[in-house]
């Protein structure tokens, strides 16, 4: 793997400039016990933001039994929001600066309880769509922010520590919301998935009004406010995420309106780009893509988005199709993965901590296990339950923390505080916007390889009237033989999804000794440049 060594071209010089970097490291300011208050009110505000997402989602069959609401018209709460909330995130650390993170933060925690809170008196479907865009806007508007505070606020040496405590938003949270969604719904009330913001909202809005500094309110800054960036780009977002999430159900690109959405939505997408490469205020700073392991970081980060939903997904979608698996039964599978990340990522961000390792081995490392999990999950059979699934599980424990880390530490390390809210802006949307994509890449690629497999073994079937005469004889009927092959198409399917997901992390891992250059801890006083 290629390494960029700093030379010394006049040695003279050598000892005042070490000098004057250990008087910088030494110059350092300490996290105070209220910063750190302020930071993990912050932490909470984003976990918060996430679990409402994940939880309302998977709630959603229940939510929509309760409020007697349609499947096709219950499928746009969960678009609409989604839409919102990556379309948000784009805009989101423009605002927080402009407002002060203090001010923005806050509200855009409040706004969330208070919609969270409505939400289950929606007087009529087209209300709760209003409800749901408006809270999707202000849970979007949160994650971005915990970015921008740790490469503010955070000291060198602990800075990793606090990226693993956002990369607990990437892994922890989306795989606690699995187990929150079976207790509201199984035990509690199906309100509950609304109105579980509330508790942890609080917490974190008194924790940042406490901890966090209050800098000035800059309303100058709307007089050069990026309005074609914010016309383009927004709706640009927004329909891109409805074609991707409502592409499969309305057949792709024979439907107008999924063919609207994408093509219109790259259209405006193009627009945006190119007014953001050239305006003086951006809301994304695409300059930062000439640094290596920026670029390499997005890259990767859309990826491995990809491959964290999909070895979530997969294995929740046979056990509920295949064995009837309710969310409660499916959650030991995301318990498993959920509460060991709390020790794995302070781990990973103590060894990366250390001067000698190269994040690149690591990354590396959990690509590999991540690869070797959806290579081992292709093998799977209709005979497989849920206690199959948790040596391929397993693996994600060391994995997920492990690519996650890296990638922060690859996109954050050596970047100025004045360029966080960019590098947040970017990291957030593209991460946001990934899960979606893997969401509507899963549904699609599943949906095309099932009506394949089915094809194909009813074809034989056909082919073989020995063999139907004796399924019939055996199943007492059509329906239980047309069970039978279903069954078989989506074990097959399974098995397909993990194969491209193998090969999706085969591709992060061949970019690692090529893209990425070496780089060093944020407290080391000497960095190369990742240029």
């Amino acid at each position: 793997m290629e390494e960029q060594t700093v030379v010394q071209t006049s040695p003279p010089a050598a000892a005042p400039r070490a000098e004057q970097a250990v008087r910088q490291t030494s110059a350092q300011p300490k996290l105070s016990l209220r910063l750190a208050i302020g930071l993990i009110g912050m932490l909470l505000a984003s976990l918060s933001a996430i679990l409402n997402q994940q939880v309302t989602g998977l709630a959603m069959t229940d939510i929509r039994g309760a409020l007697s609401i349609g499947h096709d018209d219950g499928t746009w709460l969960t678009v609409l929001f989604e839409a919102a909330n990556v379309a948000s995130m784009v805009f989101a650390p423009w605002f927080g600066v402009t407002f002060t993170l203090k001010r923005f933060a806050s509200g855009a925690m409040l706004a969330t309880m208070v919609l969270g809170l409505l939400c289950p008196f929606a007087p009529n479907l087209p209300a709760l769509y209003t409800l749901r865009v408006l809270q999707g806007l202000s849970g979007g508007c949160l994650p971005p922010m915990l970015i921008i505070v740790a490469l503010r606020y955070l000291p060198p040496k602990v800075k990793l520590y606090g990226l693993a405590g956002y990369a607990l938003t990437a892994t922890f949270g989306p795989a606690l919301g699995t187990p929150l969604a079976a207790l509201w719904t199984e035990y509690v009330n199906w309100r509950m998935a609304f109105w579980q913001v509330v508790p942890l909202g609080l917490a974190s809005c008194a924790a940042i009004h406490l901890g966090l500094p209050q800098d000035p309110v800059k309303i100058e800054r709307f007089r050069s406010f990026n309005w074609t960036g914010f016309l383009t780009g927004f709706p640009a977002v927004a329909m891109l995420v409805v074609g991707l999430l409502q592409g499969d159900r309305l057949d792709w690109l024979h439907s107008g309106l999924i063919c609207a959405m994408l093509y219109g939505g790259a259209l405006l997408l193009v627009a945006f780009l190119i007014n953001e490469w050239y305006h003086p205020l951006p809301f994304f700073r695409l300059q930062l893509l000439s640094r290596r392991n920026f670029a390499h970081g997005l890259l990767t980060l859309a990826g491995a988005v990809v491959l964290l939903t999909s070895i979530a997904v997969i294995p929740a979608q046979y056990l509920t199709t295949i064995h009837g698996y309710r969310p409660l039964q499916t959650t030991p599978l995301a318990l498993l993965v959920a509460i060991p990340l709390l020790i794995a990522l302070p781990l990973t961000a103590a060894i990366l901590n250390l001067r000698r390792v190269d994040f690149r081995w690591m990354l590396a490392i959990g690509l590999s296990l991540m690869a070797i999990t959806c290579f081992m999950g292709s093998f799977v059979t209709s005979d497989w339950v849920r206690d199959n699934f948790y040596w391929l599980q397993s693996l994600q424990i060391v994995a997920q923390p492990m690519v996650i880390m890296c990638i922060l530490m690859g996109v954050t390390t050596g970047l100025p505080p004045t360029e966080g809210p960019f590098a947040s802006a970017m990291f957030n949307s593209l991460k946001t916007f990934s899960a979606a994509a893997a969401t509507g890449l899963i549904e699609g690629v599943g949906t095309a390889r099932e009506h394949f497999h089915s094809s194909m073994l009813v074809d034989r079937l056909g082919n073989n009237m020995l063999m139907t005469s004796q399924s019939l004889d055996a199943s007492h009927g059509l329906g239980e033989l047309a069970h039978r092959v279903h069954a078989q198409a989506v074990v097959l399917t399974s098995a397909d999804l993990y194969r491209v997901m193998a090969g999706i992390a085969l591709f992060l891992l061949v970019l690692v000794p090529l893209l990425p250059v070496r780089i060093y801890p944020p407290w080391a006083a000497t960095q190369p440049s990742s240029r």
